[in-house]
């Protein structure tokens, strides 16, 4: 007889029980935080900004913007994450970015397809999914774009094309020692749309892990408009 993926899968658990990433505990087959690891992921709630998912401490029951998108111009339509990226949520994307702890894309994929049920997203029609790219020095050296590894998991999820229409053509510094407005000065033509890529009339879901200010997502959002993209909503699984 044959062996089945579900055959090895059963034989894999056996002699590797699954475990919890963050304390060890012992979980089903497919999940990757027990039950009371799980309970301390914090999830983004209501108040929050209707631009970009900043959420705020107080009694705000109406529609706004936050600090964060005052004073500037953020050209996607909208930005949704769903988690906030602290604790264990920071702790997994790390080790999945960075530790090369590549199984935990799937677990990251789960908290972005939480984000498409966010009311700004859950009733839209989408033509694309598009991964925000790495600088190609950059990809080689981490081995991998963790943005591409989430798009293609929920392409397949949502059965919509993935099109990785844009390329990184500029080297950048990292974004972590600039405010929001040194980030966008930093990424101003990083991006650009790939030779014969066609978006023009599109409805494009970009994809990344994590959002901080949205300069990324904002820069990459601005060349597929001024390509003819009808829209560009993105999600991230996860906001600083």
């Amino acid at each position: 007889m044959r062996a089945t993926p579900s055959f090895f899968r059963g034989i894999a658990s056996l002699l590797y029980p699954p475990s919890c990433t963050i304390c060890s505990a012992s979980v089903d087959l497919g999940e990757y935080l027990c039950g009371e690891c799980e309970a301390k992921v914090c999830r983004i709630v209501p108040p929050f900004c209707a631009k970009c998912s900043e959420p705020f401490d107080g009694a705000i029951t109406t529609i706004f913007a936050c600090a964060n998108c005052a004073h500037r111009v953020l050209h996607f339509d909208a930005a949704v994450s769903a988690y906030r990226s602290r604790g264990i949520v920071r702790h997994v994307i790390l080790n999945f970015k960075y530790g090369r702890q590549i199984h935990l894309r799937h677990l990251v994929a789960r908290w972005l397809v939480a984000a498409l049920d966010d009311e700004r997203l859950r009733e839209r029609r989408f033509d694309a999914i598009v991964p925000i790219p790495l600088h190609p020095a950059k990809q080689r050296e981490r081995g991998f774009n963790q943005a591409s590894l989430l798009a293609e998991w929920l392409s397949r999820h949502m059965a919509l094309p993935l099109r990785p229409v844009l390329q990184r053509v500029r080297f950048t510094t990292t974004q972590t020692a600039f405010d929001r407005s040194e980030r966008m000065q930093n990424l101003r033509n990083a991006f650009r749309l790939r030779k014969n890529a066609d978006v023009r009339k599109s409805r494009v879901l970009l994809i990344d892990d994590v959002l901080t200010t949205g300069s990324t997502l904002s820069e990459c959002a601005r060349v597929l408009k001024e390509a003819g993209a009808q829209s560009v909503y993105a999600a991230t699984a996860a906001r600083a």
